[in-house]
């Protein structure tokens, strides 16, 4: 019998139950802290947006940030809560300063949601506010109010103190990763320069802003010097390498726009505009665009991104009455670049010898290029090669963060995937072997060559990356001799040809278990020889040892424990300290005797467990 749809049936949740129910509205992916966009980086985050917002409106030099044992403080030196509200900015929806835009013109938490979602996603969230010589203390427990204090006289200078322990129920076993958390610590420096940010001892502070940001984060150098342009709500730092694809480092009043948005779509059109109008020629799109490598920030009032985590700008103006996005990017960059340019004639030789090199390549691959779109396209209405899933990372849908393309070889490995993969979140892409080395190749392999040309349609990423399709893009091999090498040949692959996918972090190698060790209680699933003997200790006498030597040997039944919410996944990192075109050269060139004394010196045999 069907539920009676009366009165009764229809409940209002208060706010943090709201919150605490569905938390993927309101931060994402929930996640251990594995991946740079798990949720707790996002709790992080939107305590630290507020203490940003406090040194952009000139309150405040320095910010202290301590991460210990799963516990967050920090501390700016603003102007410090209104004592009366604290209990409120912290626990009541839609109550904020930033609703007041002569305020907070252009902050970036908008929706008085931000420090809320913390305290309820929080089992202790603590806020204290010094303000003129008092303070004013509360804690929170999963956002309902343990202790009030009174407001008390202090010597301390004025400023917010908030700290939390995120809910160990909704973050389950959940780790913070300095390698995470200081990127983004970092990027807050850039985007104020001048604002020192100490981070468990360490200080953080830029000088040169968006200069500073390329200059540490790209892995290929400019090939001209790198041309910084700025003005009170945009500015841009640019330069082209030799690589293939774009590379940008987008921001929206502080909030990096991992996944771009309007401010992109206007920089990018206005670079080219800008290109054509300077030379006096029409230069193809792609030529221009090729190996460009920029950051972009800009300040918009009353932004609107496209989903909770603020990770892709819709605005389509600079604020309620200003000019369009497009028209206020397009101008600065017409004016500020084609001055830059003719001011640089140096540099202004070396962009058009670049866009001439792209073009003269582009103009080599055209012919084989269209046929294998069309190759694609008929293929892409049956591509037994892909088995896709249900949600993309370009929808609006709550799962994107978690959309996931397993890169398989061999039926035997695909089959078990396949089998055991979540349908909604989860595709498959067959290889049939192993995949060409591309190292030292043009753009042109990735259209010759059927497989390349079918992976690279499948994640939808020939245009660049606001395309994707998947946000983790995973190499399943096995790791024998056989699928490290594979997974090499597609690591060269995609350093080649899309190097910002590896850059923004998209790319990983799943791990899966070497070892199983069970008796008729218990199976552990171990993932080194240390954790076998661990496993065997503790399952006493003569446990049976399984040895898994490839992944079609794991039965679908036991290959869900592998993909699922226990899921391990290496990520595939690129700082500026590797040199790409060496490393590549290194592992994927010719046989050198350098490398060949390198894999007799690394090589280790392994013997079956007996």
């Amino acid at each position: 019998m069907s539920q009676q749809y009366s009165e009764d049936a229809i409940r209002t949740l208060d706010w943090k139950e709201h919150i605490r129910r569905r938390p993927g509205m309101y931060i994402g992916k929930l996640g251990d802290g594995s991946y740079q966009d798990d949720g707790i980086y996002v709790l992080l985050k939107e305590v630290m947006d507020n203490s940003i917002d406090e040194y952009m409106m000139g309150f405040g030099k320095k910010i202290d940030v301590t991460v210990q044992d799963g516990q967050v403080t920090i501390r700016d030196f603003g102007r410090g809560i209104p004592l009366g509200k604290v209990i409120d900015v912290a626990s009541k929806m839609n109550t904020g300063a930033k609703y007041d835009s002569k305020v907070f013109k252009k902050s970036v938490g908008l929706n008085g949601v931000g420090i809320k979602a913390v305290n309820a996603l929080s089992t202790i969230f603590t806020v204290t506010a010094f303000r003129d010589g008092e303070c004013k203390k509360v804690e929170f427990s999963k956002g309902d109010v343990i202790k009030d204090y009174e407001i008390e006289p202090t010597s301390e200078e004025n400023g917010t103190f908030v700290s939390f322990c995120p809910d160990a129920e909704i973050f389950e076993k959940y780790n913070f990763r300095d390698e995470y958390i200081e990127p983004l610590l970092r990027n807050y420096t850039y985007l104020n320069a001048g604002l020192a940010i100490n981070y468990n001892g360490k200080t953080y502070k830029s000088k040169n802003g968006l200069l500073d940001l390329l200059n540490e984060n790209m892995t290929s150098p400019g090939i001209y010097p790198l041309i910084h342009l700025q003005a009170e709500d945009f500015e841009v730092a640019l330069t082209h390498g030799n690589q293939y694809g774009e590379e940008y480092y987008t921001f929206v009043n502080g909030q990096h726009t991992t996944q771009g948005g309007t401010h992109q779509i206007a920089f990018r059109e206005a670079l080219v505009k800008t290109v054509r109008e300077f030379y006096n020629k029409n230069f193809d799109v792609s030529d221009i665009r090729t190996g460009v490598i920029a950051a972009i920030s800009i300040k918009i009032e009353e932004p609107v991104f496209e989903s909770q985590t603020k990770t892709k700008l819709g605005s389509k103006d600079m604020g309620p009455n200003g000019p369009s996005v497009r028209n206020y990017v397009s101008d600065f960059i017409k004016k500020e670049l084609d001055n830059f340019l003719h001011r640089n004639t140096e540099t202004a030789e070396l962009l058009m010898r670049k866009i001439l090199e792209s073009e003269k390549e582009r103009k080599a691959i055209s012919g084989i290029q269209k046929l294998a779109k069309e190759r694609a396209k008929k293929v892409s209405l049956h591509n037994k090669k892909l088995r896709d899933c249900r949600v993309h990372y370009s929808s609006n849908n709550e799962d994107a963060p978690n959309s996931s393309i397993f890169i398989t070889e061999g039926d035997s490995a695909s089959g078990s995937i396949t089998k055991a993969r979540s349908v909604n979140t989860q595709a498959v892409f067959s290889l049939k072997g192993k995949p060409l080395n591309s190292y030292g190749l043009t753009r042109k392999v990735v259209y010759e060559n059927e497989e390349f040309n079918l992976l690279q349609a499948a994640l939808n990423i020939e245009d660049g990356l606001e395309t994707l399709r998947y946000n983790h893009v995973i190499i399943a091999t096995d790791a024998d001799v056989d699928g490290m090498h594979i997974r090499l040949l597609l690591i060269t692959f995609f350093l080649q040809f899309f190097p910002e996918l590896v850059k923004n972090g998209h790319l990983y190698i799943l791990q899966t278990p070497l070892f199983r060790v069970r008796n008729k209680k218990k199976t552990i699933y171990c993932y080194s020889d240390e954790e076998k003997d661990k496993a065997i200790k503790s399952l006493g006498a003569n446990p049976e040892i399984t040895r898994f030597k490839g992944l079609g040997e794991i039965s679908p039944d036991e290959f869900k424990h592998f993909i699922g919410k226990d899921v391990r996944l290496e990520p595939v990192r690129m700082r500026k300290e590797d040199a790409v075109s060496q490393l590549l050269s290194f592992y994927m060139g010719k046989n050198t005797p350098d490398r060949q004394n390198f894999i007799i010196d690394n090589l280790v045999v392994e013997e079956d467990p007996a």
